[in-house]
């Protein structure tokens, strides 16, 4: 993502394929192996570790962040070369991301960059609906009931004359 003074920030994208939720948005300008290997960590912790990680295959992924992987216990599957397609959920929520708000946005670094996808996964998760998940959002929510829908008849017994037939 370019900035205001033509910096150029990288970001990175972590997601549950289950629910569409979006766990972690990070922001850099230097991605490094080092860098994305903490991000993993901070992502998802000691605690919750997923089974499998799928992931492009970015000169950035170094063996530094293949070690971490490792040693988390997570099954890393990289997609063929030049296949995006191979991580659909993944490319379609990126292109969600710059439709829906960094192409209407100057962003001025990369602690302004940090704000607006914070902002952005907290409405993804919350309030966006998703037709795959049954319109509802990633994280379930109640359905909320604002008040009764009541129906009433207001042609009734009304006679509308068209070209000399009478339609009741």
């Amino acid at each position: 993502m370019p900035t205001v003074s033509f910096r150029l920030l990288y970001g990175l994208l972590i997601m549950s394929h289950g629910r569409r939720q979006i766990l972690w948005l990070g922001v850099t300008a230097q991605p490094t192996a080092e860098w994305i290997a903490n991000q993993l960590t901070a992502a998802c912790g000691w605690e919750q570790i997923p089974r499998d990680l799928i992931r492009d295959r970015d000169a950035c992924y170094g063996s530094l962040f293949v070690r971490r992987v490792r040693s988390l216990g997570i099954r890393d599957h990289p997609i063929s070369p030049r296949s995006p397609w191979q991580n659909g959920y993944a490319e379609r929520l990126i292109g969600s991301i710059r439709r829906e708000c960094l192409d209407h946005i100057v962003v001025t670094g990369e602690q302004h960059l940090r704000h607006i996808l914070k902002c952005y996964m907290e409405y993804y998760n919350a309030v966006r609906t998703h037709l795959s998940l049954g319109k509802d959002a990633p994280i379930w929510r109640d359905i909320q009931c604002a008040g009764r829908i009541e129906v009433r008849l207001c042609l009734v017994d009304c006679t509308i004359s068209t070209c000399g037939f009478d339609l009741r």
